[in-house]
């Protein structure tokens, strides 16, 4: 057995399922998304640093959501595009292994936030007169501090726990990039450990995060029903109304995908639905805070206020 194993020194990527005659279609497509993605976070990640209004525990976590969602689809998509455009699908193993690391990385990094962001709206709405004090700018650090922690932890024992696995001949992987379960199946050892980890881990890092959020808005929705006033309502609501949009898009792919899995799911469509968590979802994430966030538009509109003020007085 030991002799038949070779030393893989890259693996191919399949890639996506897509006519060759539609290649440049879709690469354009997928080009566009990314540069979207890239330029959507980064005005947010730059508005809530210029905009003394924005500096408050939601927009200090919202900035950390857009830089993890920057550097998420930043992992994928430019190796994706790079395959479509050379037609070389193969990556080395070191930098299949980095891919896998930064992926799980940035990926349990966004669900810890939104946990976070979560319990800064329960605050919010259930204690408001203690909101200052509860979400002082220490715990808000610490928050951000203990998921970077955690995510840098879960991804690195995934990542050793991969790297001690051997590799057959077969060094085809059947995606747009180096998933893990797809890794896994590609290699001669025992891989029971690591399923194991993933099993116990997934629950860690998404199961209960999403419970915890769901547990967040069942109290904020209880609140909310106990105001007496339609105003109070609509304000809690459009308080609540962006990050609930996005706990559904991230969720509801990765639940569908990993956790609620059928019997006829295909490679095609797994690859459809990792596609909408890692390319669409990081774009249409500014998107969303952006219009349906009056903050946010206020932010814009004092940032352009001030260039036009700018431009006056040069002249």
């Amino acid at each position: 057995m030991e002799r038949n194993q070779t030393i893989l020194s890259e693996f191919l990527l399949l890639g996506l399922p897509i006519q060759p005659e539609h290649q440049y279609l879709f690469y354009a497509l997928f080009l566009a998304m990314y540069l979207s993605t890239v330029l959507g976070n980064l005005t947010i990640i730059i508005l809530i640093q210029v905009d003394s209004y924005l500096h408050t525990p939601m927009y200090f976590f919202l900035r950390n959501l857009s830089f993890s969602d920057l550097c998420f689809s930043s992992v994928t998509v430019p190796k994706l595009l790079q395959t479509m455009q050379s037609q070389i699908p193969s990556i080395p193993y070191a930098g299949c292994l980095a891919q896998m690391y930064f992926f799980l990385f940035f990926g349990d990094l966004a669900s810890f936030l939104l946990v976070a962001m979560a319990y800064d709206r329960y605050v919010a709405i259930c204690s408001p007169l203690h909101y200052t004090s509860i979400m002082s700018p220490k715990l808000c650090v610490c928050l951000v501090v203990l998921s970077w922690v955690l995510t840098m932890f879960h991804a690195l024992l995934h990542t050793l726990l991969t790297a001690r696995l051997s590799f057959c001949g077969d060094n085809v992987i059947p995606h747009f990039f180096c998933d893990l379960s797809a890794l896994l199946k590609l290699a001669c050892s025992d891989t029971h450990v690591n399923e194991l980890v993933i099993f116990v881990m997934g629950g860690l890092v998404v199961i209960i995060p999403f419970l915890l959020i769901i547990m967040s808005y069942a109290h904020i929705f209880s609140s909310i029903l106990k105001v007496p006033s339609a105003q109070g309502i609509r304000k809690a609501f459009s308080t609540c109304g962006s990050h609930l949009s996005v706990v559904s898009l991230f969720y509801g792919t990765i639940i569908g995908l990993y956790l609620c899995p059928s019997a006829n799911n295909s490679t095609v469509k797994e690859t459809v639905m990792s596609v909408m968590y890692t390319v669409v979802t990081p774009m249409l994430n500014p998107f969303i805070y952006s219009l349906r966030n009056r903050d946010m538009k206020g932010a814009l509109g004092r940032v352009f206020h001030k260039k036009k003020m700018l431009l006056c007085f040069s002249r």
